[in-house]
């Protein structure tokens, strides 16, 4: 995509222009690096998963190994969802849209998406949605 050059040490700051090609590149580099940090993963546990037997002798043993096999499994399916929500910011990225609040169209402050880059709302954003939801969850 971008033919940006994006130093190791740099950083978004809010004195530069706000989603710049520079800016864009770093958050761009930033969510490859993790999909494919939990594509690796995801991996290792397919190959863990298939050399691992179920045909433990002792019963203790083989439910834990259940357990174990279900919770790696269950993590597995997040990571999953999580690659989805990646690619969809890789996407917002390619279409000029990443950074922007979906509610507001306000910019997402840059601690945010540092913290969690496939954000789509800003904070206030967030907080009306997570008020919203408890007092459905309360009626």
């Amino acid at each position: 995509m971008s033919s940006v050059k994006v130093p190791s040490n740099y950083r978004p700051s809010e004195k530069e222009e706000f989603m710049n090609a520079k800016m864009r590149e770093y958050f761009r580099q930033k969510l490859l690096d993790w999909r494919e940090e939990l594509l690796r993963e995801s991996s290792e546990t397919i190959q863990h998963l298939q050399s691992e037997s179920l045909a433990e002798p002792d019963i203790a043993d083989r439910a834990s190994l259940e357990t174990d096999r279900s919770l790696e499994l269950r993590t597995r399916d997040r990571e999953r969802k999580l690659i989805a929500k990646i690619d969809m910011a890789l996407q917002r990225i390619e279409d000029g849209t990443y950074g922007y609040c979906e509610e507001t169209d306000e910019p997402i402050s840059l601690r945010r998406l540092e913290a969690r880059p496939i954000a789509t709302l800003s904070i206030e954003a967030q907080e009306r949605h997570e008020r919203m939801e408890r007092t459905q969850r309360d009626d």
